[in-house]
Formats: C-alpha cells, sequence, structure tokens
C-alpha cells in the first residue's frame, strides 16, 4: 500500500523519499527471504520425517518409528504455532482477518503513542536528567576541554565566524532604525539638566574649567594679534554715517588696544575680576540647572531640538554602520584584541572550571537547570514528535521496514519452536510410553 494521495503532492514526495529502502534494507531483506526459507524448509523436512515415520510404524519397522513420528509432530505443531505467532506480527496470516493479527500495521499509531509515553515517562523525567547530567560532570569535563590552547583558539574562530554570520544577515537599515530609536526614546526619557548641573557644580568646583578658559583666552589674544585691521574695520563700519572718518578710527584703535589689553590681562592674571566673575556665574548656571524649573524647561527643549534635526538622527543611525566595520575587521583578524581577549578569558574560564569544584558546581547546576526546564517545558512537544511521525508513516510500508530489521531474528524463533516442539514431543512420548508401560 503506497501513502495515501491526500496530502500535497510535495508532501508525498517528501515521505517517500524519507522512508525510501536503502540498500542496507535491501540486504536486510534477502537476509529475512533466506531465513524464512531455512525456517519453512525446516518445516518440511519435519514433516516428510513424521510421513516416513508414521509409514514405518504401520510397516512394522519397530517401535522407534513412534518416537520418530511423536517428535516430528510436535516438532510440526510448534513450527506452526511460531509461525504464525511471527507473521500476525506484520501480516494477517494467509491473508485471513484473524483477530488480533497484522499488529504493527493495524497497531501502529497506538505503538508510536506508547513509545512516547515510555521515552517521555523514562528519559525525560527530571530526576532521570539531573542523575544523567550529575554523573556525566559537564562542569570538570568542559573545562578540561576548553582549558587547551587550540580547544580555546577553536572555539574563538567559532564565535568569530558565528558573529560575523549574524551581523550579515542584520539589515543595517533596520538596526540602524533600532539604535536611533533607541537613543532618542532613551534621551527623551530622561531630563539631563540636573545631570548637567552636577557636572558642572564639580568641574567648576575643581577647577576644570580654568584650562578651557586659559586656552580660550590665549587663542582669543592671537587671533587679535593677528587680525588687527579686521577688528578695526569692524568697528568703523559700525560707526553712525555722520561722524568723521578719523574719529571711526581713532576709536576703532581704541577698542582694539582694550581688547587686547583685557585678554592679555585675562591671560596672565589668574585672579582677574573677570574669571571670577565667569565662576560664580557657572556656579549659578550649575544651580538654575539644578533647581530653576525655567532653566530646566529650556534645556529640554534645547534637547528635543536638537536630537529632531535630521543631522543628528543620521549621525546616530550611521554609528552602527561604524561599529559593524570595527567589530566585523576585529573578528576576522586572529591577532585582534577581541579575538585574543575572547581567547584568554576562554582559557581562564577554563582553568577555573577544571581546577575549582565550585566553578564545576556552578556550571552543573546551570546546566541541569537548563535541561530540566526545556525537558519539563516541552515533553510535550518532544513526545509528540515521535507519535506524529510513526503516525505519519505508511502502515504497509512500515511493516516492510520494520521487519527488513528484526525479521531475520524472529525466524529464528520459527527454527527453535521447531527444535523444541520436537523435543518437547518426544519427552512427552517418552513419558507416556513409560506410565503406559
Amino acid at each position: 500500500m503506497e501513502p495515501t494521495e491526500t496530502g500535497t503532492p510535495a508532501r508525498v514526495a517528501s515521505y517517500r523519499t524519507m522512508t525510501a529502502f536503502t540498500p542496507a534494507d535491501e540486504e536486510r531483506r534477502r537476509g529475512v527471504r533466506r531465513m524464512k526459507l531455512t525456517a519453512t524448509g525446516l518445516l518440511l523436512f519435519v514433516a516428510v520425517v513424521y510421513v516416513l515415520a508414521k509409514w514405518a510404524e504401520q510397516a512394522g519397522a519397530g517401535s522407534w518409528a513412534g518416537y520418530v513420528a511423536a517428535a516430528s509432530e510436535a516438532g510440526m505443531v510448534g513450527a506452526l504455532a511460531d509461525w504464525f505467532a511471527v507473521t500476525a506480527l506484520f501480516r494477517h496470516p494467509l491473508g485471513l482477518p484473524i483477530p488480533h493479527t497484522a499488529i504493527i500495521p493495524t497497531k501502529k499509531d497506538q505503538l508510536g503513542i506508547s513509545l512516547g509515553e515510555f521515552v517521555g515517562e523514562n528519559f525525560l523525567s527530571q530526576d532521570v536528567v539531573r542523575q544523567r547530567l550529575h554523573a556525566v560532570g559537564i562542569g570538570s569535563r568542559l573545562g578540561a576541554w576548553l582549558a587547551l590552547p587550540e580547544h580555546a583558539e577553536r572555539v574563538t574562530a567559532e564565535l568569530a565566524t558565528a558573529l560575523r554570520g549574524a551581523l550579515a544577515v542584520l539589515r543595517d537599515s533596520d538596526v540602524q532604525a533600532v539604535v536611533g530609536e533607541a537613543i532618542t526614546r532613551r534621551a527623551n526619557a530622561q531630563e539631563i539638566a540636573p545631570g548637567i548641573g552636577k557636572m558642572l557644580e564639580k568641574v567648576v568646583a575643581d577647577g576644570g574649567h580654568r584650562r578651557a578658559v586659559d586656552l580660550i583666552v590665549s587663542r582669543a589674544h592671537d587671533w587679535l594679534v593677528l587680525h588687527r585691521e579686521s577688528v578695526m574695520d569692524a568697528v568703523q563700519g559700525g560707526a553712525p554715517g555722520w561722524t568723521p572718518r578719523f574719529v571711526d578710527k581713532k576709536v576703532g584703535e581704541r577698542v582694539y588696544k582694550e581688547l587686547l589689553r583685557f585678554c592679555a590681562e585675562m591671560r596672565d592674571m589668574p585672579s582677574h575680576p573677570a574669571r571670577g566673575a565667569l565662576d560664580r556665574f557657572l556656579n549659578d548656571f550649575a544651580a538654575d540647572l539644578q533647581s530653576d524649573t525655567e532653566t530646566r524647561a529650556r534645556v529640554e527643549r534645547l534637547k528635543g531640538d536638537v536630537l529632531g534635526r535630521g543631522e543628528v538622527q543620521d549621525l546616530i543611525a550611521s554609528a552602527w554602520s561604524a561599529v559593524r566595520s570595527m567589530i566585523v575587521a576585529a573578528a576576522e583578524d586572529e591577532r585582534s584584541q577581541l579575538r585574543l581577549r575572547v581567547r584568554a578569558a576562554l582559557l581562564s574560564l577554563g582553568e577555573r572550571m577544571a581546577r575549582e569544584p565550585k566553578v564545576q558546581e556552578k556550571v552543573d547546576t546551570w546546566v541541569e537547570g537548563a535541561a530540566v526546564h526545556v525537558v519539563t517545558t516541552y515533553r510535550k512537544e518532544i513526545t509528540s514528535l515521535i507519535t506524529d511521525t510513526v503516525a505519519g508513516w505508511d502502515a504497509e510500508h512500515t511493516t516492510r521496514k520494520i521487519e527488513a530489521h528484526i525479521g531475520r531474528d524472529l525466524q529464528f524463533i520459527r527454527i527453535n519452536g521447531t527444535v523444541v516442539g520436537s523435543l518437547a514431543g518426544l519427552l512427552i512420548y517418552v513419558i507416556s510410553r513409560t506410565l503406559g508401560a
């Protein structure tokens, strides 16, 4: 019987491919046929012996003929009984629909359910999994294996390959969108003004801003020295049109000199009043950032405006491309710091696992817990894989496949039945003759 065509053509073709007889199966079937011929030949042999023994007994050949006839008769009975039993496993004997025959094809689904239940109760129970894993000692074995440099290097290479594969699968546009959204959402969810205020307050208290002031003042002084005409032109250009030009020039020179003097004094005098005024301004601004409602609101509005600009979003999104390229390059380079550090970490972990019982216990506990969780959570799905797979098999094809695997051994039952039956029949005949005498 072929698989039913109720499924899709692809499903039927897939089933036939999975259950097709392999060359090994065909060799097993030939072995089964040879054993069947042997067992049947033995049955025919004892039948011939029985006929000849009965003929000899009637012809008065002697008492030995009775013994031979009894033994061969019992041998035929044993052979036929075992032939019936073996045949009933796979098909109806002689094609007759005798009850409780053709057990495998008719009870296939029930056998699948029973097999699934057996596996679930005896192999997928929590206690069995824990005991088996505990006896294995995964922590110490894994540690001893991982502590070898070549194994740590192998694991590092496999991790690098997996990392490159994962990065290759990810679409840059999707990751960039997620990163941009995550950063923006995180920034919008948290007020930044108090944090900036605390940081600014600490910077001023530690004098960290003074280097920045020194740099700015020094650069301003140097710029003024190099751009004297530009400053004077700017001052003269802003003067009223009715003032004489020589007055504008005098004013420009005066403004330039004052600016140059101010920058020079502020650069050279750490105690310059402007520096003190700047310190007070920064302290007041730091306090306002932490406590003044209006100032904090203005900072939040400014933050929103900055994050909402397309240039900022593009910058955030482009960060992923830079990170991705850096990770891929590090994963491909065997001497990169990333791979060297991962390899060193694996070696260290392996040595600790191999040497320290506490670490081994932690690893064993984690593995046992993970395995028990999988077993207890997905035991039904695991056992259903067995039952559903068996249920999907074609009954006749499955019967032939099972018979090809175990049929040869079952034929020995027929042979043993013939031999044991003959011996039993002979023994019974001897006892009967002895008691009758």
